[in-house]
């Protein structure tokens, strides 16, 4: 995962809102995130672009795992349950891979609340590797 760690330093985004890889290996990947102020909106509940970032970095450490270039082509949110604090943490399943198409599942769960969104997104797998 090495490689693939210093690839997602890159994120400038993920970091800029504080979300942390936990871990990434074989087409799933784990990532959370810690709400702060900052993450809510005008009805002091998380931002849903928050939660889409959340789930949308899981989608990039699970597609690119396996040490190809990945790249978003699709992706869809359902936002289940409204959060305003904890710990939020985004798990991505691999659905469906071949040589040029991934689909993955990622669900948002907070230890409070349970399920709080669901996200499907399909990626796109370049030619090149993951230096």
């Amino acid at each position: 995962m090495a490689g693939l760690e210093q690839f997602l330093q890159g994120d400038n985004f993920a970091r800029h809102l504080a979300i942390e890889l936990v871990e990434a290996a074989g087409g799933t990947a784990i990532a959370r995130l810690e709400v702060a102020e900052y993450h809510l909106n005008s009805h002091k509940t998380v931002h849903g672009a928050v939660l889409f970032a959340l789930a949308d970095v899981a989608l990039e450490a699970a597609s690119n795992s396996h040490g190809v270039v990945a790249v978003s082509i699709n992706a869809n949110i359902s936002y289940m349950k409204a959060v305003s604090s904890g710990l939020l943490t985004a798990t991505a399943t691999e659905v469906s891979l071949n040589s040029t198409l991934g689909v993955y599942d990622i669900q948002i769960t907070s230890p409070e609340t349970g399920l709080v969104a669901v996200f499907q997104g399909m990626v796109y797998r370049k030619k090149q590797r993951i230096e």
